[in-house]
């Protein structure tokens, strides 16, 4: 009693819109706070090629004083600038070729007309479950990773926070505008901070007010390496009020990501895929696993395209191989309008 190949599409489409009902895409799991954030923020954007943040660089104010009849001066403005982004693509994929399925009790057919016994439609769920849980996850940790990164390794990726809130924040071009002649353009740094005692904190003191000078709104979003949080605690641990945070009144938060430590009010919050990184992709100057992240995620959108996220796709069949294919694409954007409002702080 096998299916045709209109009936495993109807069975496809069936098991993926559940994962998309009851499992969302978008709601990923706590070890991907990066993701988990930009995601609970993310505003679709229309598919032009450039998408334009406005970027405030000056009053071009004209004040003057004058008394009586004194003359004075007008001037025109010009305190706009605009960070263009392009959008960039994902795709994953699988396929089930007939002796795969045939080895799980599931016989597939051109005929026409097909009738398919319990068995098999039990088999096909089965399949088609664990197969979408990991198309899932698999998008889930790739994107994550790949909106850590700075893009560079491949340039079909988007830029990620690495490029945009970067270790050399005088280097490099974003959104085209070049931060080497763009002082305006430019993050605030404090990198290879010393393990002695008191000088963390100071220097995350510094880098708060550095993040809050310009617009007088402070990072929003506090996220670091378990090394950081670590050393963070030990500089901090006199003073108790920094060290400990619960949600709401009494109990604590399950999340893992949660810390247990803030700054100013703000949770730090732990990643652990920073804590891989170099291991992964090689460590580049500044270690991704000494790391800390001031944000403010009012500067800084995930903004997939409208219309193409998370899109399931069903390729044709390909007249040479019996297989069927399954995938999930996207279209998306990382933009930010400003980068002085955000900092990156390492520990030696």
């Amino acid at each position: 009693m096998p299916f045709n190949a209109a009936q495993l599409a109807v069975s496809a489409n069936t098991a993926i819109d559940y994962f998309l009902k009851n499992d969302p895409i978008d709601q990923v799991n706590p070890e991907r706070p990066w993701l988990k954030k930009l995601m609970e923020g993310k505003q679709p954007a229309p598919g032009a090629n450039l998408h334009v943040e406005q970027v405030y660089i000056s009053n071009d104010s004209n004040y003057q004083n004058y008394f009586g009849s004194q003359q004075v001066t007008y001037n025109e403005r010009d305190g706009i600038r605009q960070a263009r982004y392009n959008y960039y693509n994902f795709h994953d994929g699988f396929g089930l070729d007939e002796d795969r399925l045939t080895a799980n009790g599931i016989t597939l057919t051109d005929s026409g007309e097909s009738v398919v016994s319990q068995a098999e439609t039990f088999q096909l769920t089965n399949l088609l479950k664990t197969h979408y849980q990991q198309l899932k996850e698999g998008v889930h940790e790739n994107l994550h990773e790949e909106l850590l990164r700075d893009g560079a390794f491949d340039p079909s990726a988007c830029p990620g926070l690495d490029a945009l809130v970067s270790t050399t924040p005088n280097v490099g071009i974003i959104g085209g505008l070049n931060a080497a002649t763009q002082t305006y353009w430019r993050n605030n740094t404090a990198l290879n901070i010393a393990a002695t005692p008191g000088v963390l904190t100071e220097q995350m003191e510094i880098q708060w007010r550095a993040c809050t000078r310009i617009g007088g709104s402070a990072p929003n979003f506090i996220m670091a390496s378990g090394a950081f949080i670590d050393a963070y605690r030990r500089d901090a641990k006199s003073e108790v009020d920094r060290q400990l945070w619960v949600k709401g009144r009494g109990g604590t938060d399950i999340d893992s990501s949660v810390s247990g430590v803030f700054f100013k009010g703000v949770p730090i919050v732990w990643n652990p895929v920073l804590d891989i990184m170099d291991a992964k992709y090689g460590a580049p100057p500044v270690r991704f696993d000494r790391r800390c992240y001031f944000l403010n995620l009012k500067h800084i959108t995930l903004r997939p395209v409208t219309g193409h996220w998370m899109v399931n796709r069903a390729p044709s069949r390909v007249y040479d191989r019996y297989v069927h294919y399954r995938a999930l694409t996207g279209k998306y954007r990382l933009t930010m309008g400003r980068r002085n409002a955000h900092s990156v702080l390492s520990i030696a």
